[in-house]
């Protein structure tokens, strides 16, 4: 069985003035793109000019993690965005990344909308359509890391924009492969072992259990992993360790 290489990625920079979230510096020991947040569910000016540079420096590849315009909320509320809006906001904010990533000898490589506006995008096909047009807007080349089979996924394809298909470690998933919503019980993994298991299965065999049980497919390209729970890079390490060990090569996608 030939094994399709792996991209680990995590979201980094969020953090807001003095106050902090993700331990941003060893993460990028572990994996191989960051999605960075752009100052609208998190980060500032210097924490995004800080993890740009810690980025380019390791050879990690730099993502723009796009977002609603919500702060107080961490980006995870459901919000009605008017279409024109959304499309300028997320161009936007990977304009505001672009900025230190040249500064710091890389560039913005990639773009995936974060929290509510990520869930939204799986079946709405205006914001969907949206965020692609925001994408364009920055940079026509940039690829879109989302969920298979997704609305954003469609639009960016037909828009002519590559897609990476992404899956999560950490979190439960619906028999029809989309995740289960933060709200319900079980919707976050918490046992480190299962993290792990899951990881390696998705990344060898493609598939995964669901949380109603049964088995689900699951291909992707590059694997989240959340940098904003507890023990989130111990949890990183052991993952790329195992997939390494179980003959998993791991790289970036972009």
């Amino acid at each position: 069985m030939t094994l399709v290489p792996i991209d680990l990625n995590a979201d980094l920079g969020e953090g807001f003035g003095r106050w902090t979230l993700t331990d941003d510096e060893r993460l990028l020991s572990v994996v191989t793109s960051a999605n960075v947040a752009c100052g609208f569910h998190a980060g500032d000016a210097a924490t995004m000019r800080r993890v740009c540079e810690l980025a380019a420096a390791r050879g990690v590849r730099i993502g723009a993690q796009v977002s609603y315009r919500d702060l107080a909320g961490f980006g995870r509320r459901a919000m009605d965005v008017p279409a024109a809006e959304l499309a300028a906001e997320v161009a936007y904010q990977i304009g505001a990344l672009e900025v230190f990533a040249r500064a710091a000898g890389s560039r913005v490589s990639y773009v995936k909308p974060h929290g509510a506006l990520y869930n939204r995008v799986v079946r709405d096909a205006e914001q969907a359509a949206a965020v692609v047009e925001g994408v364009l807007l920055a940079d026509r080349t940039l690829p879109v890391l989302g969920l298979p089979g997704s609305r954003l996924h469609e639009a960016a394809a037909a828009a002519g924009l590559p897609v990476v298909a992404e899956s999560f470690g950490d979190r439960a998933y619906r028999a029809d492969g989309s995740l289960l919503p933060r709200g319900q019980e079980g919707a976050v993994v918490t046992d480190p072992d299962e993290v792990v298991e899951r990881a390696v299965s998705m990344a060898r065999f493609g598939v995964v259990t669901a949380h109603c049980g049964s088995s689900v497919e699951v291909r992707a390209r590059s694997l989240c992993l959340h940098g904003d729970t507890p023990g989130a890079v111990g949890l990183a390490r052991r993952v790329r360790e195992r997939l390494e060990a179980s003959g998993v090569r791991v790289e970036a996608f972009a």
